[in-house]
């Protein structure tokens, strides 16, 4: 006789039966080798890009956020292929629920530090605040997203019977996500305000401002930074409403919905994010720390330069 998923309970399950059919089990489906394993290894060898490319045009930032978002990826794919054979399986499902849920908020910090950098070198008597303000408060924002996401995310794999334990580490993920949609969303408006206040200026671009503008490099960076952008917001919108319907809702048991809104809006961050590198597109954010420091030197004092316009860097 049949057994209803519905009336078993997951956890007390270690592996498919009769007793404990795959439907019973948190996600409801067996996952994907072959996809899971392709994004595995796609966001490895981002990981090996983001470390090369960051050593040699020494965008540490940059590199370490992007570094550790595609790390923390590749061994949420890992264990998802993990749970292939078996959805029950324990180290699998914790490995893929802490990883998968914050580290999209790694992929948003790396697009953080393109704001300051941009009101650098298009003029920033246009913006509302100093330039290295919007780097302290978003990345100091999408911190406290992943401490939120991560602190949940380990709740919930750990709380074992625990129904109370285990819907507020629910919770905790649900207010990290939705806390890491309106970071994005301050984000975008605050690039746009800063954008409309500076072309509607009469005040015209310096002749390395318009340079860059002109630069097909950079028209790239800025489209690749864009579409990044609406990746991370559309993954985040469909993690809000999967978590909010409770586990084994119907669209947290859908693995087409999850590959599209979630696996694939990632990966195309993170390529985007990784082939489309400030080092080589905007290296204005590469040589920011070598032109502050020749900047300080020129001006003989270390307090009077606090950020570079220089042209130098602009060679794009």
């Amino acid at each position: 006789m049949a057994v209803n998923p519905s009336y078993v309970n997951p956890l007390h399950c270690d592996y498919v039966s009769e007793a404990c059919p795959y439907q019973a089990s948190i996600y409801g489906y067996y996952n994907n080798l072959a996809c899971n394993a392709f994004f595995a290894a796609l966001f490895g060898i981002c990981f090996i890009f983001n470390i090369g490319l960051g050593c040699h045009y020494r965008t540490w930032t940059y590199t370490l956020a992007m570094g550790l978002a595609c790390a923390a990826a590749c061994i949420g794919y890992i264990g998802r292929c993990i749970m292939h054979n078996n959805p029950f399986q324990s180290l699998g499902f914790e490995m893929q629920i802490c990883c998968l849920t914050f580290s999209p908020a790694l992929n948003s910090a790396a697009l953080y530090l393109i704001l300051k950098h941009l009101v650098l070198q298009f003029g920033r008597d246009w913006s509302r605040i100093r330039p290295k303000y919007y780097t302290w408060a978003f990345i100091s924002a999408d911190i406290s997203a992943l401490i939120l996401q991560a602190a949940g995310g380990a709740i919930a794999a750990t709380a074992g019977d625990n129904e109370n334990f285990r819907d507020v580490g629910d919770h905790l993920m649900i207010t990290g996500i939705s806390w890491q949609v309106l970071t994005l969303l301050l984000f975008a408006t605050a690039t746009i305000d800063y954008t409309v206040r500076r072309f509607r200026s009469s005040s015209p671009l310096s002749p390395s401002a318009q340079a860059l503008l002109r630069s097909t490099k950079f028209r790239m960076f800025i489209a690749a930074a864009t579409i990044s952008f609406f990746a991370i917001f559309v993954r985040c919108v469909y993690r809000i409403a999967e978590m909010a319907g409770g586990w084994r809702n119907p669209i947290m048991q859908n693995q087409s919905l999850f590959i599209g809104a979630e696996t694939c809006m990632i990966g195309l961050a993170t390529i985007l994010q990784t082939f489309i590198h400030p080092g080589i597109f905007f290296p204005a954010l590469a040589s920011y720390r070598q032109s502050k420091k020749m900047a300080r030197a020129k001006s003989g004092s270390d307090s009077s330069v606090e950020e570079p316009t220089g042209n130098a860097e602009l060679k794009v």
